[in-house]
């Protein structure tokens, strides 16, 4: 029988968990560190957290000593109404310039003032930045998620469509030989032509699955390529699933606890709540300490000491106005850590439900290929005794080729579905999948930097983060 003869041989290595694999085929656990280091938008978030690493820096600046210098030198000269002895040859009148009196001055100094005490509004924006650092931290484990999660479905989409061209193709040699069957019948008089066309028609179809089965490759590919950061090789099946929880309470749990998502938003709420304090310590007075020493072109030396205070009296309503304005920042904040909360274990159950469906999806569809199966082989053998025709034949190769794929895309479904539980639970990420991979330290940038060290070389400190910055290309 032509289904007996390479059909199902070709057809079987389909199964996404037995095809027959090169020495060297690539893995999903390898597509997934490509995709960690090849990643710009991993990059560009990293370069974010940095420069919010450095908003610490710069507040804690603010409590420090400001010191700066000052150089000056002038020339001044005299304007006299009248210089004598110049006159206008043609009117007879003085001609009034610029004589030869000047008066050269010069001076440098050099002065430092201190913040003594402003209410607490620079101590609470310290709190706010590494507040804002550890928000931003957790948007930036979001984006390796994405990254992952991208990498795991742009990975599985090459073998989808991969597995479908194998089945278009295979389609395609079945028709082919059932065409060439047909001729064959044709030829003795067994059939008619009306069953040649059939078998033309059927062809013809499936040549053109066939064709958008390899669009939906090259697709496929393409995507793989933005994904992981090279075209994808001899993809090896995936060898089983991750863990993930034991059931969906559990699965919603962790994602309350860890999603990073919930996790910057809940920074958020402190930092709103730390704003809120800010605005009040607004209305509280600010006392500085000044001193400045100057010498001028004579050697004069001179020096100044100053303690000012400040501090509101009226401001046309600006301060109530901001701190109502914070309250409502907050309000909004706590909702929205709210929503985000909801958002996450709705995405969790839509996960863990999609999993469920491409698991009965599997169970049904195996039943259903058996099943096809056996009809297509019992077909062909009734239509070799007269008692089936040629139509029925090409309709139970449909019935067949529509169970295999629908099986393969359950097969898809179910894995992809279980990472997607994962990304749910804000589990997906490089450490937790251990890839072995060397990861980026969020930390060590701002041990660096979170003292506001100078980076001109003259401190221990600073040089050692001008080493950190040549280390990361920067």
């Amino acid at each position: 029988m032509i289904w007996r003869n390479g059909v199902l041989a070709a057809v079987a290595a389909l199964s996404l968990g037995v095809s027959a694999l090169p020495a060297r085929a690539e893995t999903l656990a390898d597509a997934l560190v490509l995709a960690y280091r090849h990643s710009g938008l991993l990059e560009q978030n990293r370069a974010v957290l940095r420069a919010a690493d450095e908003d610490v820096a710069q507040a804690i600046s603010q409590l420090r000593p400001i010191i700066e210098y000052s150089v000056q030198a002038q020339r001044s000269y005299v304007f006299p109404n009248n210089t004598p002895g110049r006159t206008n040859p043609a009117t007879g009148r003085s001609i009034v310039g610029i004589s030869d009196d000047y008066e050269d001055t010069a001076s440098i100094g050099i002065s430092a003032s201190l913040l003594l005490y402003d209410g607490g509004q620079t101590r609470l924006g310290i709190d706010v930045a590494r507040e804002t650092v550890l928000a931003t931290r957790q948007s930036l484990i979001q984006v390796e998620q994405q990254v992952l999660f991208d990498a795991v479905s742009a990975y599985l989409a090459v073998r989808e469509a991969q597995a479908f061209v194998n089945l278009r193709r295979s389609n395609v040699d079945l028709l082919t030989a059932e065409l060439d069957a047909s001729q064959e019948r044709f030829d003795v008089g067994e059939v008619t032509r009306t069953d040649v066309a059939l078998a033309e028609s059927q062809l013809a179809a499936a040549r053109s699955l066939l064709s958008s089965a390899l669009g939906d490759r090259e697709i496929a590919q393409a995507q793989y390529v933005r994904a992981v950061g090279q075209e994808p090789g001899d993809l090896a099946p995936v060898d089983g699933q991750p863990a993930t929880a034991p059931s969906l309470a559990a699965a919603q749990s962790v994602a309350r606890q860890s999603h990073p998502t919930v996790l910057r938003e809940m920074r958020g709420v402190t930092i709103a709540g730390l704003n809120v304090l800010r605005a009040e310590a607004a209305r509280r007075p600010q006392v500085s300490g000044s001193v400045s020493a100057q010498v001028d072109q004579d050697y004069t030396e001179n020096a100044t000491i100053g303690l000012q205070m400040t501090g509101p009296i009226y401001q046309g309503g600006a301060l109530s106005s901001a701190i109502r304005q914070a309250l409502a920042r907050r309000d909004e904040s706590r909702a929205n850590l709210h929503v985000t909360v909801d958002d996450v274990l709705e995405s969790v159950a839509q996960a863990w439900a999609q999993r469920a469906v491409a698991v009965a999806r599997i169970e049904a569809g195996q039943l259903e290929v058996r099943a096809a199966r056996i009809a297509f082989n019992g077909l062909q053998e009734e239509v070799s005794l007269g008692a089936r025709t040629t139509l029925d034949v090409l309709d139970a190769e449909q019935d067949l080729s529509d169970a295999r794929a629908n099986l393969i895309s359950a097969q898809i479904a179910e894995i992809r579905s279980a990472y997607q539980i994962l990304f749910a639970m804000g589990l997906l990420t490089v450490e937790h999948l251990g890839l072995g991979v060397t990861t980026y330290d969020p930390d060590a940038y701002y041990r660096a930097v979170k003292d506001a060290p100078s980076t001109t070389r003259i401190s221990p400190q600073g040089r050692k983060l001008d080493k950190l910055l040549e280390s990361i290309g920067r």
